[in-house]
């Protein structure tokens, strides 16, 4: 149990590397950017990858209708995400040391995994509403108001994971170093409880 509760410890606070590194980033690429443009997004805002890719994206989306890319005073998500993260790791950390201690059931370590597999999904969920909101929600007085063979409007949504031609733009969307420490972190915990349960067996 005791190493089991160190590596629980472990696991948690890796979570911490979310307030470092980015969760996901976004790329756009066309002709006329030798240098793609990218956004990285973290748990508490949204900055370019070069010092002008936000102002020039935001350039770019002003001719369809876009809306500009959100500050993080604009989105809750930015205010909330940061002290969930923050909650987690400490849980965590907590759970390890009393798991460390023998002093709880080795079961509440799966709980916590539960627990943060579902605000993921949930964190994944509200992203591509974002999104969706974001690439077909258009403002009506658009400079350029292109439509599909049917007349509809064009959506201009990112993917939510891999790359999708958007007019002359390819985008580009993938987890980053935040996302990677966090599912690293979530893996840890889960063999923690997985040994301490074998053990116990």
């Amino acid at each position: 149990m005791k190493q089991s509760g160190i590596l629980m410890i472990i696991g948690s606070a890796l979570l911490l590397g979310l307030f470092v590194f980015p969760l996901w980033n976004i790329q756009l690429e066309a002709p006329q950017y030798p240098d793609p443009l990218g956004m990285d997004i973290y748990i508490g805002g949204i900055q370019g990858e070069e010092e002008f890719d936000i102002q020039n994206i935001d350039g770019v989306n002003h001719y369809i209708g876009m809306k500009k890319i959100p500050t993080p005073s604009e989105m809750w998500e930015f205010n909330i995400f940061p002290i969930v993260i923050g909650i987690m790791a400490a849980l965590g950390i907590l759970l390890g040391i009393l798991g460390y201690l023998k002093k709880i059931n080795v079961n509440w370590f799966l709980g916590w995994f539960i627990l943060m597999l579902v605000l993921g999904i949930l964190g994944m969920i509200d992203f591509n509403t974002w999104l969706i909101n974001y690439g077909t929600n258009l403002d009506p007085k658009a400079i350029l108001k292109l439509t599909d063979a049917q007349g509809n409007p064009l959506s201009y949504k990112p993917p939510l994971f891999g790359s999708q031609k958007i007019l002359n733009f390819t985008a580009h969307s993938y987890p980053r170093g935040g996302a990677y420490f966090m599912l690293l972190g979530m893996l840890c915990v889960l063999i923690s409880w997985w040994t301490a349960k074998r053990v116990k067996n």
